[in-house]
């Protein structure tokens, strides 16, 4: 009998792979009625295929193979199908982790010739202070239809990013030189002491041209440098210099159907394949660079130049020179010049010289290495303590079958603490409570980071980074509720009684943490009149989530964890706990040093995440950050699980909060290493607000790595004493 084929619901996603000459590919017809793409029914519509077997998903999988026989064909689709399609996508999404570290952006803009380019500034911003301000918070020239803000997401507003609106007039493909913006009024004195101010303590100007920053390079010892923006100005000596006038150079690429990524989907039941048809005249922006100049204009000549209008002279741009010599009661004036370059580079790349700025490359060698290193130290303690444990098993049941008098007396260890082990801790609640938030945490984390290494959080798309994790962190309240109500259910023995309090803790610990180190942070900042300050909207919406969302999902996984299943003990427990010998070595000493081993697998990872967000460089590899994470957890839950063994060896019973802080001390010396950080790479830093910043940030990040780490030692600890004492007899 003919057997009926069907059809597989899954993604829309598109796969080509190239089969051996055996395994060929061929066409399908109408009649044959193998796939087709409906909602409301399971019939198959052909496709076809030009040299290599094409899989398009929508809804249901298309899939065309033609074997040697029919036998081969029926037990391949049959019997093999199954592994085929699992392996297919999980080969794809590896192969992808090789391309995914960033994706270029938003979909490319064509502008004609002579289109108008919008040009926007951004905060100013430095390393020396860490506080940005906004831009016009200088005597800048201001646009003539007013100062406007351009959207913002939640991300760029928590990240300080202010974008606005520049005077800044460009045309595609229109060379413009010595134009002239603006003559503003007599500096004040408060005006002239800010602007010494921001010289000093080497503010940047940052400049965005469709979606790209401004870029400057500059020679240094034979290379050259790579910087977004440009300073205010310069001193020397005891005279400050401002830079007035600018020289864009824009790099445009001819716009052409190859240079962006083609949608390959279905429609109407046809195939829509990529074409190399030319789809215009236009230019894509692919670069965007800038040269400071000071120059000293002549007043006199600028009395008849209206704005925008030519400046009379030639203006010569050498940023070696400065003659602009910033002066009390004196005006200013700002020119610029522009001048469009074509470029051989296409617009997927446009990125590259972002992520190729001094400082950011990866030392992969060194990094590898110490992985290397880790990853067989684990190995090791794995192996010692997996042997371990299997002797000490067999001999306790031979022990049990061989004499069951003088077991008692010739047991020694973990097995004398049977009646003990599971008695609950001090502060149960608390350690709910922290082991929920944890398991919250390390999943936003893991969730984030996977989608960042596939592209959909890049560089280009400012905020969405910060923006990612807040949705994923709120939306995730559900587990932190069900984990935490769960725990407390296992801790009393079956009886949910007090699991609504536990999920409203659950719901407040760490955000009202957050909430309180970003007050005191916002408070400081705003006192400072920065922009890094959250506006009072951004605040509400901030707590709306919280209290809206957050709290209510963390509620309903709670409710759903009370009608589940919890974990019920393998032994009972005495009513009199076991007195705990005394220890040779206090046991916090061990608990404490054990976070040495896990800080080895990610502080060379984290040099780079610490010069990314205080030194304004890309950081883009997130592909290897989730490999070091996942890294991570594997060392937490090995250190956390080989301690508790040691102390139940040694007959101390109480392992559950010191399985918390076993790997959670890992958090310990990330705070000790952003100290070291602060002292020895950011010694430019100046001002108490600012240091109080980078350490209220740093305890922040610190708090949530506690949580995370200690969620994970604790939970492997905790299904690794349930597994043990399951494996035992006891009468």
């Amino acid at each position: 009998m003919q057997r009926q084929n069907t059809c597989v619901p899954v993604p829309l996603i598109t796969f080509h792979l190239q089969f051996p000459p055996y395994f060929q590919a061929s066409k399908i017809s109408p009649s044959s009625s193998i796939l087709h793409s409906s909602t409301h029914s399971t019939q198959c519509t052909p496709s076809s295929f030009h040299g290599s077997v094409t899989f398009i998903y929508k809804k249901q999988l298309l899939i065309a193979f033609k074997f040697g026989s029919k036998d081969i064909l029926q037990r391949s689709l049959m019997g093999s199908f199954n592994r085929i399609k699992k392996f297919l996508v999980i080969s794809c999404l590896i192969f992808e982790f090789g391309h995914g570290y960033y994706l270029p952006g938003s979909f490319p803009h064509k502008y004609d010739v002579g289109d108008q380019l919008s040009v926007k500034v951004n905060s100013l911003t430095s390393i020396d202070t860490e506080i940005p301000y906004g831009y016009y918070s200088l005597p800048f020239c201001k646009p003539p239809d007013g100062i406007k803000d351009s959207a913002e997401n939640l991300g760029e507003l928590l990240m300080g990013d202010r974008i606005e609106n520049s005077p800044y007039r460009f045309k595609m493909f229109k060379n413009e030189t010595e134009i002239v913006m603006c003559t503003t009024n007599p500096i004040s004195n408060d005006e002239y002491q800010t602007l010494k101010e921001r010289i000093d303590e080497m503010y940047q100007v940052n400049v965005n041209l469709d979606n790209l920053p401004a870029i400057r390079y500059m020679q240094r010892d034979g290379f050259y440098v790579r910087w977004t923006g440009y300073p205010v100005g310069i001193k020397v000596q005891d005279a400050y210099y401002l830079f007035n006038h600018l020289k864009f150079t824009v790099l445009v690429h001819k716009y052409e159907h190859d240079n962006v990524v083609s949608v390959v989907g279905t429609g109407d039941g046809e195939l829509i394949t990529p074409t190399n048809e030319t789809m215009g005249d236009g230019y894509m922006v692919v670069g965007f660079e800038v040269v400071p100049c000071s120059v000293n204009h002549d007043h006199a000549l600028l009395k008849n130049v209206t704005p925008y209008g030519t400046y009379p002279a030639k203006i010569k741009c050498d940023p070696v020179s400065v003659g602009m010599m910033l002066k009390e009661n004196e005006p200013v004036s700002f020119t610029y010049e522009v001048s469009f370059v074509k470029s051989d580079i296409k617009w997927p790349s446009r990125w590259d010289a972002y992520l190729k700025m001094e400082g950011a490359k990866v030392h992969w060698f060194s990094i590898l290495n110490s992985l290397m290193v880790v990853t067989f130290l684990a190995g090791i303690v794995l192996v010692i303590f997996l042997r371990t444990i299997r002797r000490d098993l067999a001999r306790y049941e031979e022990l049990d079958r061989e004499a069951q008098a003088q077991m008692n007396e010739e047991l020694s260890g973990w097995k004398l603490v049977v009646a003990d082990v599971f008695r609950p801790p001090e502060n149960s609640q608390l350690l709910c409570v922290m082991v929920a938030d944890g398991c919250r945490i390390l999943a936003m984390a893991i969730v984030t980071i996977f989608f960042a290494a596939l592209g959909f959080m890049s560089p280009a798309a400012r905020g969405t980074l910060i923006t990612g994790m807040l949705m994923f962190y709120v939306f995730l309240g559900v587990v932190a509720g069900y984990v935490a109500v769960w725990l407390w259910k296992t801790l009393a023995a079956g009886e949910p009684r007090g699991w609504f309090s536990v999920s409203w803790r659950v719901a407040c610990f760490f955000p009202g943490i957050s909430f309180l180190i970003l007050t005191i942070l916002n408070s400081l900042l705003w006192g400072s009149g920065s922009t890094g300050a959250i506006p009072f909207t951004t605040f509400l919406v901030l707590i709306l989530m919280w209290f809206c969302i957050s709290v209510p999902l963390t509620l309903i996984g709670g409710l759903v964890a009370t009608k589940g299943r919890y974990m019920e003990y393998p032994v009972r427990t005495n009513q009199i706990p076991r007195e705990v010998p005394p220890q040779r070595f206090p046991s916090w000493v061990l608990v404490l040093g054990a976070g040495t081993l896990p800080f080895g697998t990610l502080f060379i990872e984290l040099f780079f995440i610490m010069s990314s967000i205080w030194l304004g460089r890309v950081y883009y590899v997130f592909g290897f950050l989730f490999i070091v994470l996942i890294l991570l957890v594997t060392v937490c839950a090995e250190v956390s699980l080989v301690l508790t063994y040691m102390h139940l060896c040694v007959e101390d019973w109480r392992w559950w909060w010191k399985s918390f802080f076993a790997s959670g001390s890992v958090s310990l010396y990330v705070f000790l290493y952003s100290i070291n950080y602060l002292v020895f790479d950011l010694k430019t830093l100046s001002g108490p607000v600012s240091a109080m910043l980078y350490l209220g940030y740093s305890l922040f990040m610190v708090t949530a790595m506690l949580l995370a780490t200690g969620a994970v030692g604790f939970l492997t600890s905790f299904f690794f004493v349930h597994r043990l004492f399951s494996s035992v007899k006891i009468d």
